[in-house]
């Protein structure tokens, strides 16, 4: 069984390869993050009463950034 530190550093790995950074920032995983984004950061906000809007809607605009082409 693989330990915690090895399976780390195969999905390190996997990040840095070409196809998939070029797969994590295109505009088809820009349209598939938005949508699962709006929905996480629209659950978020609902399940804390709206106390926390404005920390959601930047940890959604952070993760936006990660992903895709924007």
């Amino acid at each position: 069984m693989a330990g915690f530190g090895d399976i780390t550093g195969k999905a390190q790995q996997f990040l840095k390869d070409e196809k998939v950074q070029q797969a994590l920032h295109g505009k088809q995983a820009e349209e598939v993050s938005d949508k699962l984004l709006d929905a996480a950061a629209k659950a978020a906000d609902k399940a804390s009463g709206g106390k926390h809007t404005d920390a959601i809607r930047n940890a959604r605009d952070k993760a936006d950034r990660a992903v895709g082409d924007k």
